[in-house]
């Protein structure tokens, strides 16, 4: 049996999963009216307000969960890419609860996470399958042949949709994320 904490490193977030069970559950503090005001993610705010964060939601998801720290047998944490700030938060925090409990931390490729994210959908897709990778700077179509195995299709020359979308709502005098005000539209 495996559970792990997984840390979400752009915005203050964690899951418990259970390999037999699946998802146990999951909290989420979102930073988008922190940022707002600045039409995108203020890398430093989002590491500091990530600090204040992160520690809450752990007590918070296991206590809903009927566990304790103590029924982990791993820590996983968002290795990267993506905000260095941020990451470096979820990686100190993982490898702290870590080394208290002694158990393993281990780093996840962000991209990665998400390609293989299908698989804990029922019924999962069977490899080989196509993914689109739409996460912060990416937007990408994948080839997904199996664990480790992963073959960019085809991408975004210079910004990713997110991007895009942010950058027209702010052009357009709309609120941000962009994503959400343009489609309203």
């Amino acid at each position: 049996e495996f559970r792990r904490v997984l840390f979400r490193s752009d915005e203050s977030g964690v899951a418990l999963y259970d390999t037999q069970r699946g998802l146990l559950g999951h909290r989420l503090h979102s930073q988008i009216a922190m940022h707002a005001d600045y039409g995108g993610v203020v890398p430093e705010l989002a590491s500091r307000d990530h600090i204040r964060r992160v520690l809450p939601l752990i007590r918070e998801l296991l206590a809903a969960s009927n566990l304790t720290l103590k029924d982990l047998n791993a820590i996983a944490y968002t290795q990267g890419p993506g905000l260095a700030g941020a990451l470096l938060v979820g990686a100190s925090v993982a490898h702290a609860l870590a080394y208290a409990l002694e158990i393993p931390a281990i780093g996840v490729h962000h991209l990665e996470g998400h390609l293989l994210s299908p698989l804990l959908a029922n019924p999962a897709p069977v490899f080989p399958f196509v993914a689109l990778l739409v996460s912060g700077g990416h937007t990408q179509l994948m080839r997904v042949g199996g664990l480790g195995d992963y073959q960019c299709l085809g991408e975004t020359v210079d910004d990713a949709a997110g991007e895009a979308f942010d950058k027209t709502a702010q052009l357009l005098g709309l609120g941000y994320p962009g994503g959400p005000e343009i489609a309203k539209l």
